[in-house]
């Protein structure tokens, strides 16, 4: 069941193309952040929680600026469930290069990440039906080759039927 739970949890991370969402960036005191724009798309979420409903494909779409040059970039992803992190399995520790298109969202230019220059993350998962109906906060970061996140920010969500 855990396992569920955390698989759930990662999938959460990416939501159906949608308008722009307000979110909380991160507040560890990560240093090379650079403030979101407020350009983070999850599916038709509009406000917090965001309602991811199973049987869906899921997608994510955002704009970054690394403020750092990086050869390799990484997700991290994790959920607060109940106050405790799970990793996102599946997607926690993979390779996010093949994720990342240039600033028009077209053409997928992937690694290495130049300083400054904008970005478009984009990518999809499915939220499966066997997934139980859950509150959860999502916590997204996109690690560059210094261990340090390029990108990193926090959305409340809830599974839904």
């Amino acid at each position: 069941m855990r396992s569920v739970l955390v698989v759930i949890t990662c999938f959460v991370c990416y939501f159906t193309l949608g308008t722009a969402l307000e979110v909380d960036t991160c507040s560890n005191g990560e240093k090379g952040l650079e403030k979101i724009d407020q350009e983070i798309q999850i599916g038709r979420c509009k406000k917090v929680p965001c309602r991811l409903r199973k049987g869906t494909a899921v997608k994510a779409q955002f704009k970054f600026k690394p403020a750092f040059d990086s050869p390799t970039l990484v997700n991290r992803v994790s959920a607060k469930i109940v106050g405790i992190p799970f990793p996102f399995i599946g997607v926690d520790g993979t390779d996010a290069c093949k994720t990342v298109f240039d600033e028009s969202g077209e053409k997928q230019v992937g690694c290495p990440l130049k300083k400054g220059q904008t970005y478009v993350f984009k990518d999809q998962f499915d939220i499966l039906s066997i997934y139980p109906s859950i509150k959860l906060e999502v916590h997204w970061g996109l690690e560059g080759s210094t261990g340090d996140n390029v990108v990193c920010f926090e959305v409340p969500a809830r599974i839904t039927n």
